[in-house]
């Protein structure tokens, strides 16, 4: 199979986590025979120093006529912690986003055997761990209508949600629920939010479709306790901007270290595929990052291929690496650690 995938490595530690992937996905095309063109793009603090723009225009045709999306992170404590910054590294995430209709974003929660131990949560509370969060990602707060008033000294951010945007994300979380536990749980405020009762009503009125999902529905707040008293009542999970980016993260610490966890954020015609973590500024250049994140994204990218055997056998390699101790300083635990780029090379030696 020929492949184009746009390369976005973005700023801080993508450069380096993308470096990995690429060497893990052309030991996967050679191993099976496929042909991948990566087209590398700006995005980020990258892009702004380069032309001023987070998200240029060029950056989005090679993302909108790509196959697919492999992207780093962006981010720089100097945009962070200059707040009348007006262009930032995070309108082209937000952009992207919403140019491309990147409108659901998919993060797994899972754990592995070799790092149970590691978990801030104990092991009888996590082991056995699959869930998957459906955020939704172009709607909500951080699209709404947002500004001051009073002279600068009142602020407001608007949630807005229309019944389609709903809709398109609850179909992903009920087909999502039928491939696995025919249980989904749908996340709101609907006690206090105008808009939590709006998703309230659209996913009642979709239960019929399907009758064979058992679907729930809980506040945030709940939520928020549950995921960690016990994270395994739940498989699927549906809800807005907002709450979905505070339950990922908190989901992430599940598993031991936020540098396991991958995500794809999808949309009609071309989905991305990234690590959960951020930029990482502190780590940037110094080859210390933990890949994994980023080469379990492009295990997701090849799944959505079609691509089982592929998927599968990135996995494998990646498991094999927790096993026997061939990982970064941050699951070294005191003992040997490797640098980023050894850890992808063994893993592309090992497929």
């Amino acid at each position: 199979m020929k492949l184009n995938i746009a390369l976005l490595a973005g700023d801080g530690i993508g450069p380096e986590v993308i470096d990995q992937a690429v060497k893990v996905c052309d030991a996967i095309a050679k191993k099976y025979e496929h042909h991948i063109t990566w087209k590398p793009a700006l995005t980020g603090a990258a892009a702004i120093d380069a032309v001023g723009e987070p998200y240029p225009d060029e950056t989005h045709e090679i993302c909108a006529n790509a196959d697919a999306v492999l992207f780093g992170a962006i981010g720089h404590p100097r945009f962070d912690n200059d707040p009348s910054a007006k262009v930032r590294p995070e309108q082209g995430l937000l952009k992207m986003r919403q140019k491309l209709g990147l409108f659901a974003n998919v993060r797994p929660t899972f754990t592995f055997p070799s790092l149970i131990d590691k978990s801030p949560l104990k092991r009888d509370r996590i082991e056995g761990t699959d869930l998957i969060i459906l955020r939704e990602l172009t709607g909500g707060i951080y699209f709404g209508e947002r500004g001051r008033k009073d002279d600068g000294n009142t602020a407001f951010d608007t949630m807005t949600y229309q019944r389609f945007e709903i809709e398109r994300l609850a179909k992903k979380g009920f087909e999502f629920a039928m491939k696995r536990s025919k249980k989904l749980c749908c996340v709101d405020k609907a006690n206090v939010l105008e808009s939590s009762r709006l998703w309230r009503e659209t996913v009642q009125a979709m239960e019929k479709d399907y009758p064979e999902v058992e679907v729930s529905y809980e506040f945030i707040d709940a939520v928020a306790m549950r995921l960690i008293q016990w994270p395994k009542g739940y498989d699927v999970i549906i809800t807005a901007n907002l709450f979905g980016d505070i339950l990922t993260d908190e989901a992430s610490v599940i598993a031991g270290s936020m540098g396991l966890m991958p995500s794809s954020s999808v949309g009609s015609k071309v989905s991305l595929y990234e690590p959960i973590h951020g930029s990482y500024p502190q780590a940037a250049g110094k080859d210390i990052a933990n890949p994994l994140a980023t080469v379990l994204s492009a295990a997701m990218l090849f799944e959505d291929m079609n691509m089982t055997q592929e998927a599968g056998e990135i996995r494998r390699v990646v498991n094999k690496s927790l096993a026997e101790g061939y990982v970064t300083e941050d699951l070294a635990d005191g003992g040997k650690s490797y640098k980023t780029s050894e850890v992808g090379d063994w893993l592309a030696s090992n497929i």
